[in-house]
């Protein structure tokens, strides 16, 4: 179904309407002076309006194209810098020619003709999104903050223009119904355990109903944010079992255990004789545990407690490793904002409060929160960024750097 290794033909059905070649330009435009009746890529209903047009409007399209081309051609040295475009290998180019869909194009130059030529490129490598976080009450009552990484990559790039107009929107909407349905049949524990194979059931789901749009999802990772509310079944201890009485097995649990209460007893006083019935032995149970004093909760640090940790961690080695300066805006609990910065471009590092002296590498946004989970290690800086718990502005790649200073700070600790 697909493929991996480049663009395939769209499985519509007698793609030679095209009448794709690879020699030079006009082996490009060798359809334009064709009048008989093409196909149409929506199907009957795009050849039935087409066979209603008749030949006048296949003549007059090819009179257009004509009079276009010629025009080009006179003036070449000038309309070149217009017509001609350059198409990379990982890209390809659709065109609309007087609202009818072309051959998609490239790699390489491609020719388009002024004024009746529409073109779009459509990128075939892959690229990733992510589904943000949203809550799920799973099959067992517990309440999670579940979110997933998605990676896809465009197959067939005629069908992407053609059947959706959003296409990211559209798969992150697709993957997000489909998760939430599969995960509300699951248990936590379930899906705890089992996050990776859920994972790939997800991936198929998704393929099932984007494969339609030229569109192959590569890979989806399950992240879990957080556990709102527990299972039902953990509010509530595990129920007792009761070992079954020989010959009673097929009545209720509580009928067994007064049946087998009233047996022993009787058991007893056979077994006594006519002497004075053993007293009943009576053990005393203290169901009610004592009261533990709940521990008091760890305070986390305020940010200029974090930024001074951090001044004691920079070092040569860690500037080798990074080599870049941050500018970190911060968002109080209290509404207001707070700037520092954090040069690791060299020596042997600083840090301090407002702006760096010159420009910063990377900015970055930030509530006090989230910085207090990052430096802490609760939150990765690439699972804040694709969450938009943390906005980037510059190199990402510098941006990400910042874990070696995380490390550097948990190797500390």
């Amino acid at each position: 179904m697909f493929s991996r290794s480049g663009y395939q033909a769209l499985p519509l059905g007698d793609f030679d309407r095209f009448q794709q070649s690879s020699i030079g330009f006009y082996g490009a435009q060798k359809g334009f002076f064709c009048f008989r009746d093409k196909q149409d890529p929506l199907g009957s209903a795009g050849n039935a309006i087409d066979t209603s047009q008749g030949w006048l409007s296949w003549i007059c399209h090819g009179i257009i194209t004509s009079l276009v081309f010629l025009l080009m051609v006179v003036t070449f040295p000038i309309s070149g810098w217009f017509a001609l475009k350059v198409v990379p290998t990982y890209e390809r180019m659709i065109i609309f020619r007087l609202g009818r869909i072309q051959a998609p194009q490239g790699p390489g130059v491609v020719l388009l003709l002024p004024f009746i030529d529409h073109w779009q490129r459509v990128d075939l490598r892959t690229r990733a999104f992510n589904v943000p976080p949203c809550k799920v009450t799973s099959k067992d009552g517990a309440i999670i903050s579940m979110g997933a990484d998605v990676q896809f990559r465009v197959w067939d790039p005629v069908l992407s223009v053609m059947m959706v107009k959003d296409l990211i929107a559209a798969t992150r909407m697709t993957a997000q119904n489909a998760m939430t349905k599969t995960l509300m049949k699951k248990s936590l524990r379930e899906i705890q355990v089992e996050k990776l194979r859920i994972g790939e059931q997800l991936l198929l789901e998704i393929n099932d109903m984007t494969k339609s749009w030229g569109l192959e999802v590569d890979r989806v990772e399950l992240s879990m944010e957080a556990v709102l509310q527990p299972p039902r079944e953990n509010l509530v201890g595990p129920a007792a079992t009761v070992p079954p009485v020989p010959g009673l097995e097929g009545l209720d649990g509580t009928i067994q255990q007064l049946a087998a209460h009233f047996f022993s007893s009787t058991l007893a006083l056979v077994g006594g004789g006519t002497g004075a019935p053993e007293a009943d032995s009576v053990e005393t149970v203290n169901e009610v545990e004592p009261p533990t004093t709940p521990l008091p909760a760890q305070r986390k640090p305020s940010a200029d407690e974090l930024l001074s940790a951090v001044e004691s961690v920079l070092s040569e080695a860690l500037v080798s490793q990074v080599g870049a300066s941050y500018q970190v805006n911060i968002a109080l609990s209290s509404g207001t904002w707070s700037t520092y910065f954090i040069d690791l471009s060299s020596g042997s590092g600083q840090i301090g409060r407002g702006v760096p002296e010159g420009i910063p590498d990377v900015t970055l946004q930030v509530s006090e929160k989230d910085l207090q989970d990052l430096f802490l290690g609760d939150l990765r800086p690439l699972s804040a960024y694709m969450s938009g718990r943390l906005q980037v502005t510059g190199d990402l790649h510098l941006a990400l750097k910042l874990e070696e200073l995380i490390k550097a700070m948990k190797q500390r600790r």
